[in-house]
């Protein structure tokens, strides 16, 4: 995440997908829920009491949900912004912490609930022991497909922003919808909800379709409107919204899934075996969506989307096990070790931007005039390059990072929920 947020702006290829399609960034996302799934199979596995198992749970996706809000609801001005506060009439109320709660709270729940406590011995007594907690995933797959093609979208209106008068000559813009079924950015069922719900106010303010030929001259990068530009490109839209974080949640059952098999299946290459297996067919069956039209978009967090970065986060974890489980080549993946142990604080204090933001605020007599960005600077300029010095750049954050949670683990300090 560090990667595609610092050096994204300066590689858009990395950067979010404009609308459709996948990038590199578009997978980081899938791999967190991925790996809460995971990690709940492992988690609940000792779980005396369900009402305690699920107090617990209930607290700990609250909690998670409230930092979220307080990292990403616009709090953090971020760096080159050396201010902080919110106002509450625009808050973001999601976010990627918020979406990352209501996948564990959802796939905790049927964790604890859903499962019948038989012993497995077979592939149908594995069945037997999951299947309603598949029919609750399946649930929430038809109910999400049903509002994203059935839901009728009306016209809607909102207030564009005080610069942008002069273009459009009023403050107060309307799309015209009036559809169903659409995928296009104006006339989604999905930013229709949120507008409902949460407020136009309340959504993430720079989406990423500003960054379509529709809405930008340095398309996939941000840039200046165009000329014939359609008003909705001035519109706030959230990548973490209500029905996308439903749909969000099956990454989580995925991940889920592989940690059931990681449990009941002992033998390590039986693992792979079933690992991979699994995997493949998500990747599969996310093509074949694809092809048949229903198109990759994390904006909307399509089923074909799911599909295919569920299957890509399964892939990895299987390369992974198989170099460090099986193979035991456990020193090359040392840092990756250390940043999964402590990996709330170094995504609050990296990827949030507000150890970089704080070190900004200690400047010789102009806020240019400081640490980071000094040292950014001095790497484009060694380079002779402003891009491949921003991924310098960004590379020796990642690793500073990784010796910032390595020095944590040393020291047996762990930052939890």
């Amino acid at each position: 995440m560090i990667l595609v947020d610092d050096a994204g702006g300066a590689f858009p290829s990395i950067n979010h997908s404009p609308w459709f399609g996948v990038t590199i960034a578009d997978f980081v996302m899938p791999f967190f829920l991925f790996g809460v799934g995971v990690s709940i199979s492992l988690v609940l596995k000792k779980a005396s009491s369900k009402l305690m198992a699920t107090k617990k749970v209930v607290l700990r996706a609250i909690k998670l949900f409230l930092l979220g809000l307080l990292l990403q609801g616009g709090y953090f001005h971020g760096r080159n912004n050396l201010t902080y506060g919110v106002d509450v009439d625009k808050i973001r109320w999601l976010g990627v912490l918020q979406r990352i709660s209501i996948g564990y709270l959802l796939t905790s729940l049927s964790e604890i609930w859903l499962v019948n406590n038989i012993m497995v011995d077979s592939a149908a007594a594995f069945v037997r022991k999951y299947y309603v907690q598949w029919i609750f995933a399946l649930l929430l797959l038809t109910f999400y497909m049903c509002l994203l093609y059935g839901l009728y979208v009306p016209n809607w209106e909102f207030q564009s922003p005080s610069m942008d008068v002069s273009v459009y000559g009023s403050d107060t813009q309307t799309v015209r919808c009036g559809v169903r079924g659409s995928l296009e950015p104006p006339c989604n069922a999905v930013g229709y909800i949120d507008r409902y719900f949460l407020g136009e106010q309340h959504l993430y303010q720079r989406p990423v379709y500003r960054r379509t030929k529709e809405c930008s001259v340095n398309s996939p990068d941000y840039g200046a409107l165009p000329l014939d530009s359609p008003v909705w490109c001035l519109a706030s839209f959230d990548p973490e919204g209500i029905l996308s974080s439903l749909m969000a949640v099956l990454t989580c059952f995925m991940g889920l899934h592989f940690g059931h098999i990681l449990l009941l299946f002992k033998e390590q290459m039986q693992n792979v075996l079933l690992w991979f297996t699994s995997s493949s067919l998500l990747l599969v069956s996310g093509y074949i969506l694809h092809v048949l039209g229903i198109p990759f978009s994390k904006p909307l967090y399509t089923l074909s989307y799911m599909c295919i970065t569920a299957g890509a986060s399964g892939l990895l974890l299987t390369i992974i096990f198989y170099i460090v489980d099986v193979k035991h080549f456990r020193k090359p993946t040392s840092l990756l070790q250390w940043v999964g142990m402590n990996a709330l604080i170094i995504y609050a204090l990296a990827a949030c931007e507000i150890f970089p933001a704080v070190v900004q605020g200690f400047y010789w007599r102009s806020p240019e005039n400081n640490l980071v960005d000094a040292t950014q600077s001095l790497l484009q300029t060694m380079l002779h390059s402003k891009k491949w010095g921003t991924l310098l750049f960004v590379m020796l954050e990642i690793l500073f990072w990784c010796l910032v949670a390595g020095l944590l683990h040393v020291k047996g300090i762990y930052i939890r929920l």
